[in-house]
């Protein structure tokens, strides 16, 4: 005579299975889901292109600041004044590679050499101002060459520092001029 066969019914998932799938859902939250905060915008990784824009915003600037770059340009560090002393930025720095230049009286286009600052080689010194001027530069890196006014306006791209240092001394004088029809 034949036993009858019994039949186990699995009702549930075991632990391994649910072990399974919690990982899963991690590993989906982490890869797609870690860029986004609710409520709260992430500020963008400074760049020569936003530079002005990102510091003004910045919760370390008050009115008035002074933004210096350290090794390499991969450390950044923002004060308020004079008398206080400077706070790392906070944010992503995307400036790696920085030249800063400006342009001289004689309309010769300058390489700057900051020197150095708690032993680091200094790459980039901007200072912002409560009137919202920014010390106006040239900054080239690998991608491009960027004009960066002191007043208002957009920062402007370029193919090189000759280029940017033309359209700089061109505003220069038709500033310069502006006064010459009164």
């Amino acid at each position: 005579m034949n036993t009858p066969m019994r039949c186990s019914i699995h009702k549930g998932f075991s632990l391994i299975e649910l072990l399974i799938v919690i990982l899963i859902v991690s590993i989906v939250y982490f890869l797609g889901f870690e860029e986004f905060e609710i409520g709260k915008a992430k500020p963008k990784p400074l760049s020569p292109m936003n530079l002005k824009t990102e510091i003004l915003k910045s919760e370390l600037y008050e009115g008035q600041a002074t933004l210096i770059c350290l090794d390499k340009c991969r450390t950044c560090y923002l004060r308020s004044d004079l008398s206080s002393s400077f706070q790392t930025y906070p944010n992503a720095i995307d400036l790696q590679g920085i030249k800063a230049y400006t342009v001289d009286e004689s309309d010769s286009l300058v390489r700057i050499e900051y020197g150095r600052y708690d032993d680091k080689k200094i790459c980039l010194i901007m200072d912002f101002h409560t009137n919202g001027s920014a010390t106006q530069i040239i900054l080239e890196n690998k991608e491009a060459t960027y004009f960066l006014p002191s007043f208002f306006g957009t920062v402007l791209r370029f193919d090189s520092p000759e280029e940017a240092k033309a359209y700089w001394i061109d505003k220069s004088h038709s500033l310069s001029d502006a006064g010459a029809f009164y």
